[in-house]
């Protein structure tokens, strides 16, 4: 069986290393050792075991990009770089006819997926790789669509806790509120309560130290007005992993749509989990 080549973007970032170490464990991938890396990373490689990775800054990744092609051919990329990045990659990949997996959170949305879908590439654009949370949020959605109002009279609150370093508010708590509209609760993404303090995270959450570098816990609260009701809906993740094999799943995903000549398409990690 023909590998698929994965070009894996934002190392030395905790998720695009963690990603690679995945690429780098299943047989059915092969890694490139090129990766786009923002503008504070001042090295010009990254050792990943005994692999070496070309760390490529935007000022040379025109040229560099073209050099990749000529050697590698057909590769998927993935992008786990920064939030302020996200529309500026999509429109590189585009550019380039690179087939995407984003992870990235963040962004424009609406222009990722716009870009896209005037490009000649698919794409797998997801706000949360986990596949066990994106059931969950299918179920919502069902919920949602069946039962409208569900909730309405009801409050609601949502936590999300994240690693310090992550800049951006939970994409997916941020999706939920959609969900949870459409049950009958008002709720903006500037009511969702966000925590990135180690501390309070280890004390008060009672997340586990090993894990305060890389986690992602989240608890939606529905409390009636009379306060005799209260429903409580969590999804606790420590460490990366799942995200990885998730973002797997999506490449092998997207690799056969680009390979049948697939373009100008955004899919989710919902059309990944249905196979279609």
């Amino acid at each position: 069986m023909e590998r698929i080549k994965v070009m894996v973007n934002g190392i030395p970032g905790n998720m695009a290393v963690n990603v690679a170490k995945h690429v780098m464990n299943d047989s059915m991938f092969e890694l490139i050792p090129y990766a786009l890396t923002g503008p504070e990373i001042t090295e010009a490689e990254y050792t990943l075991d005994s692999t070496v990775i070309s760390l490529i800054h935007a000022q040379e990744s025109e040229k560099a990009i073209a050099e990749i092609k000529e050697k590698e051919s057909c590769f998927i990329s993935v992008d786990y770089t920064h939030p302020s990045s996200v529309n500026s990659n999509a429109g590189f990949y585009c550019k380039h006819n690179l087939p995407f997996v984003m992870g990235t959170t963040g962004g424009d949305r609406k222009l990722l997926e716009d870009s896209v879908c005037s490009s000649s590439i698919p794409a797998v654009i997801a706000q949360n790789m986990a596949k066990q949370i994106v059931g969950f949020q299918a179920m919502m959605e069902y919920a949602a669509k069946t039962f409208p109002d569900l909730f309405k009279g009801y409050s609601l609150e949502i936590k999300e806790s994240h690693q310090k370093g992550k800049a951006d508010t939970s994409g997916t708590a941020k999706a939920m509120i959609g969900y949870f509209n459409e049950l009958g609760t008002p709720f903006s993404k500037d009511d969702i309560k966000k925590e990135r303090d180690p501390e309070v995270q280890k004390n008060i959450w009672g997340i586990p130290e090993k894990y305060l570098g890389g986690h992602g816990w989240h608890t939606y609260t529905l409390v009636s007005s009379d306060n005799t009701v209260r429903f409580v809906f969590s999804h606790n993740v420590n460490g990366r992993d799942v995200y990885a094999k998730g973002t797997l799943d999506a490449i092998a995903y997207l690799d056969k749509k680009a390979k049948d000549g697939v373009k100008g398409t955004v899919f989710t990690m919902i059309d990944v989990l249905k196979g279609a």
